[in-house]
């Protein structure tokens, strides 16, 4: 079987740069969104730059989405040994006003999403002795920062963060399981009036894709240094 990283929420933004970043080193990469006509497009243009690039519709927010996309990979022979939980929601509204769609939604895209398919994946990893995880979070995420943003966004990336610490102790020691705050980045979702480049942030995730036996687990990282919580 292939091994190959998989890239949630890959077809725009951090991770389309995140797929970038990874083919462009020779992985093979699965590139999953939730919309198939744009995990298509997203396939066919990185194709034509000549990229190792495969395509997975995947919602993280549905847990039948995602037994179905590991089924497909299983029947295509694709081995995940590097996860991008990368894709995630950011709803109009106050934690106290947002509609309850929203709220539900945030905390199954944002957080049990990538929970579930680190249940998922993390067995395979284990049994072959090598894994790394990566959780896109944000500083807004962060307790010592204050929990910033609207509506649900930093409660469920401060959830996360806190999933990361609590997995890095539940996996086995050849898994490595990190998170990392990407910054303000010129994204849909940061605006284009954002800092920084997505390929800047993508720099962060292949690190801590690619991590050797003796990096980090369980650890906060920007721009490859630690990041307080």
């Amino acid at each position: 079987m292939r091994q190959s990283v998989l890239v949630t929420g890959g077809n725009q933004g951090i991770g389309l740069a995140i797929v970038q970043r990874f083919a462009r080193e020779g992985f093979a990469t699965v590139l999953s969104g939730r919309r198939p006509d744009a995990v298509s497009d997203a396939v066919d243009k990185l194709r034509k730059d000549g990229l190792p690039v495969s395509g997975l519709v995947l919602d993280t927010g549905d847990r039948e989405s995602i037994k179905s996309a590991i089924k497909q990979l299983d029947d295509d022979g694709v081995t995940i040994s590097v996860l991008i939980n990368n894709a995630g929601i950011l709803p109009d509204g106050t934690l106290a006003d947002m509609s309850d769609d929203d709220l539900t939604a945030s905390f199954d895209i944002n957080v049990l999403g990538p929970i579930w398919l680190v249940r998922a994946l993390a067995p395979g990893m284990a049994e072959r002795g090598y894994g790394r995880i990566v959780n896109v979070s944000s500083d807004w995420g962060s307790f010592a920062g204050g929990i910033g943003g609207p509506g649900a966004y930093g409660v469920t990336k401060a959830a996360m963060n806190a999933s990361t610490v609590r997995l890095a102790k539940d996996l086995p020691s050849s898994i490595k399981i990190n998170a990392m705050h990407p910054g303000w980045v010129r994204t849909r979702m940061g605006g284009s009036g954002a800092a920084r480049a997505p390929e800047e942030a993508a720099e962060t995730a292949f690190w801590l894709g690619t991590l050797p036996d003796d990096g980090p687990n369980g650890g906060f990282f920007y721009d490859k240094k630690e990041f307080a919580w």
